[in-house]
Order: C-alpha cells, then sequence, then structure tokens
C-alpha cells in the first residue's frame, strides 16, 4: 500500500466516524420522506396476547380484552372508539365503501393521541337480563366497565355451529377539522361470543 491508498483510506475512516458522531443530529436537521400515514387498531385477548378471547360465555360473569390505537398519522389526531353489540344477521361495516354500521353504539371512547403515541385500554363486559325461549335467546343488558347498558337483542338457534352467536365489535371514527366532526377511519375489529345456558 503506498502513502496515497494510505491517505484516502485514512479520510474515508475520519470521514464515516464523523457520520456515526453526528449521526443523532443529523436526523433532527434531515426529514426523510415518511411513509404512508396510518392508524393501527387492535384486540388481544384476556393476557394481552392475540389468543384466549372470550366466546363461550353466560350470564354474571366478567371477561375480559384489551383495545388498542396507535397514531401513526404524522401528527396530533382526536379518535373516537364507537363499541357495536350484533347478531349473526346484523350489519358490520362496510369496508369496500368505507361506511360504517348502521347499528347504534352502545358505548365509545375519545382519546387524544399524538404522532407516534399508543392508547390501550382494558375493556371488561358482562351480561344481564339474558332469557332463553325455544330457539331463540334474548340479551337485553351487556355491561361494559361497570355501566349498564340496554342492547335488547335477540339471536336465533344456530343448528350449523351449534349456538347462539354475538358479536362485540369496535369501529375508530377520527376527527376531521376541515368538516368539523368525526369520520369514520374505516377501521373495526371485533369478536363473536355464542351465549350459553348457565348451569
Amino acid at each position: 500500500m503506498n502513502i496515497e491508498d494510505f491517505k484516502l483510506a485514512y479520510l474515508l475512516s475520519c470521514f464515516c466516524l464523523a457520520l456515526i458522531i453526528l449521526s443523532p443530529t443529523l436526523a433532527m436537521v434531515i426529514r426523510l420522506p415518511r411513509g404512508e400515514p396510518f392508524t393501527e387498531f387492535w384486540i388481544l385477548g384476556s393476557g394481552q396476547m392475540a389468543e384466549d378471547y372470550p366466546f363461550n360465555v353466560t350470564t354474571h360473569e366478567v371477561y375480559r380484552v384489551y383495545l388498542g390505537v396507535a397514531n401513526h398519522m404524522s401528527g396530533l389526531e382526536y379518535y373516537k372508539v364507537f363499541v357495536k353489540f350484533r347478531n349473526q344477521t346484523e350489519p358490520l361495516p362496510d369496508s369496500v365503501n368505507g361506511t360504517p354500521s348502521p347499528l347504534y353504539p352502545v358505548f365509545e371512547y375519545r382519546v387524544f393521541l399524538r404522532d407516534g403515541e399508543v392508547w390501550e385500554k382494558e375493556f371488561l363486559f358482562s351480561f344481564d337480563n339474558v332469557s332463553f325461549e325455544g330457539n331463540f335467546c334474548r340479551i337485553s343488558n351487556i355491561i361494559v366497565d361497570g355501566y349498564v347498558l340496554n342492547v335488547d337483542k335477540v339471536a336465533f338457534w344456530d343448528e350449523e355451529n351449534k349456538g347462539f352467536y354475538f358479536q362485540i365489535f369496535f369501529e375508530l371514527w377520527i376527527y376531521n377539522a376541515t368538516a368539523l366532526d368525526f369520520q369514520f377511519h374505516n377501521r373495526f375489529v371485533g369478536f363473536w361470543l355464542n351465549m350459553t345456558v348457565p348451569i
């Protein structure tokens, strides 16, 4: 190796070292293009994992899931989460057309999140005033976080799947500052429940 090659290697090493040392400062000054803004929306089971969701449920038992929202929209956002309850024949949101379910929400959460911030909420629920008559099951009340809410939903016996099926689902809405109102963010998550006869 001659002296010129050695000088070049030394200069390249110094330049690389300078970039490494200055990288935190450069990261604050140089803004790289961001990807598409988005919002994460999820439900986790009782152990805060994507498993152990309640399914076979009965009256007066308390069940737990975790609801989460993460903001990656590049700024402060105002979210609203509607809690909705349906039987197997009632409509879900239409993700193709971006329209929410026409069902009335039974509960809601509102939260402000900065970019990169995460909100996670323990969602506790149980059922009260459940009756079984012939081939249908009527749920009069759902209790969410200690609040008794009237739902008055009926599910007919599903012979193929052997159960009375209901669904809790959550719709994500986001505040639109231009329209001065919340708009459906075309995100929803939910889980099925089979109401069983108490023993």
